[in-house]
């Protein structure tokens, strides 16, 4: 009886041991053979980039790792997080191979972040491009005339309150949000050709919001070469000088919330998007993609 309970109590601990393994075995030293590629996945609005961030600084930082893919699906976002990935995407890019695959669209601030990388490989039917800036007020001037609501605004300066949705827009605010939208995109064009490698006047020509297909994206030096999520993993290994088929390591994701289980992943995407995106109203991304008010 003692012998019975000794052995199952070893079987109990094999099976443990087990399913310990399996959980984190790509977090495990003792597997890291220097064949790794990391896969980060980008994929709808940019509204946080802090979870990428830390992926990355991850992935920089860990030596198995030789060389990182950027799967990016999104239409853009935020102009702070966006520059916030574009930044963390150039300070890893020199210190190992970072090779951007975009899915079926990667604009606006989806293609700022790839313009970041040593390499972008886009399937020729990829949505890319649309290098511009957009902010969009929504007025209810006339509506909640209608129903009898009215505002009372105190506040510190002529500027304070620009975008307010009781009322029309001054002629002075609206030259006002124009310069600040030029700036940003200024920003914008600048930022894709010290990553692209091309002059800033290449980039303005096509700097229009215009949406662009991959093969046309190629023909104009916006991306490397057509090709798949496969044919990014394998340029990734060869940049980072691996032998043989390399490791996937996928970047974990976030864990799922009540919200998510409530109303599916796609419909919370969409609500925490503008519950903790709202103050985002300056974007690199394609007004076709959502609602941006």
């Amino acid at each position: 009886m003692k012998q019975a309970t000794v052995w199952l109590t070893c079987l109990f601990m094999m099976v443990i041991g087990g399913l310990v393994f399996w959980i984190f075995s790509p977090d495990l030293a003792v597997l890291g053979d220097g064949n790794r590629v990391g896969v980060i996945e980008i994929r709808g609005t940019i509204e946080n980039a802090q979870e990428t961030v830390k992926s990355l600084k991850e992935y920089r930082k860990d030596s198995r790792v030789k060389a990182i893919v950027l799967r990016i699906d999104s239409p853009g976002g935020g102009i702070g997080p966006s520059q916030e990935l574009y930044r963390e995407v150039k300070r890893t890019a020199e210190t190992k191979p970072v090779v951007a695959s975009l899915g079926g669209i990667a604009a606006s601030g989806g293609y700022y972040v790839a313009a970041a990388t040593n390499r972008i490989i886009a399937n020729p039917g990829t949505i890319t491009g649309s290098i511009g800036v957009i902010v969009l007020f929504p007025n209810f001037k006339e509506l909640l005339e209608k129903i009898g609501i009215y505002s009372n605004i105190i506040k510190s300066g002529r500027f304070k309150d620009v975008g307010n949705p009781g009322r029309e827009m001054t002629l002075e605010e609206r030259e006002l949000m124009q310069t600040t939208i030029e700036e940003a995109h200024r920003q914008f064009i600048r930022d894709v050709a010290t990553g692209r490698r091309l002059t800033e006047e290449e980039v303005r020509e096509v700097a229009d919001g215009r949406i662009l297909m991959g093969q046309t994206a190629l023909s104009l030096g916006l991306i490397d070469e057509l090709g798949n999520f496969e044919d990014a993993v394998n340029a990734a290994a060869s940049l980072g000088h691996i032998d043989g088929e390399p490791d996937l390591i996928y970047a974990k994701k976030r864990k799922y919330s009540l919200l998510d289980f409530l109303l599916g992943s796609d419909v919370s995407e969409k609500v925490k998007s503008q519950l903790e995106g709202a103050s985002l109203f300056l974007r690199y991304q394609l007004p076709s993609s959502g609602s941006l008010f």
